[in-house]
């Protein structure tokens, strides 16, 4: 994956987040409110946007920590993305699946605390 790349990902990852939170305050409120599933979706776009803006720090960042960076990526599409669902169809077994997108995230921020013990192991010696 090049440089160019992530950054790009990351970017349309955080227009989309707050794009996304648009709809949810205007275009579907009706659904939303009828679905009672309106803090569903703003969880949703709560965790899609803190981690689309991880997203663009990693990919400015050097080293590129492209582990983390994926884990962050696959988290936003299956946490987020199976909330989003959840919300505007009411299905609820998606609610099962969205633990798998927070493991994902979970995984990410482990690798970051992985990655920056060992950059002080290095900084020590």
């Amino acid at each position: 994956m090049s440089k160019v790349s992530p950054s790009k990902i990351a970017a349309i990852a955080g227009f989309l987040a707050v794009a996304l939170g648009a709809f949810g305050a205007h275009g579907f409120r009706e659904i939303l409110a009828k679905n009672e599933t309106a803090a569903i979706w703003d969880t949703a776009v709560f965790y899609h946007f803190i981690h689309a803006v991880m997203l663009f720090i990693l990919a400015e960042k050097e080293p590129f920590r492209r582990g983390a960076w994926l884990c962050f990526l696959a988290g936003i599409a299956v946490f987020s993305g199976t909330l989003y669902l959840l919300a505007l169809t009411n299905i609820r077994w998606l609610g099962a699946i969205t633990p798998i997108g927070g493991v994902s995230l979970l995984a990410g921020w482990f690798w970051l605390a992985l990655a920056s013990k060992q950059v002080s192991s290095n900084r020590s010696v």
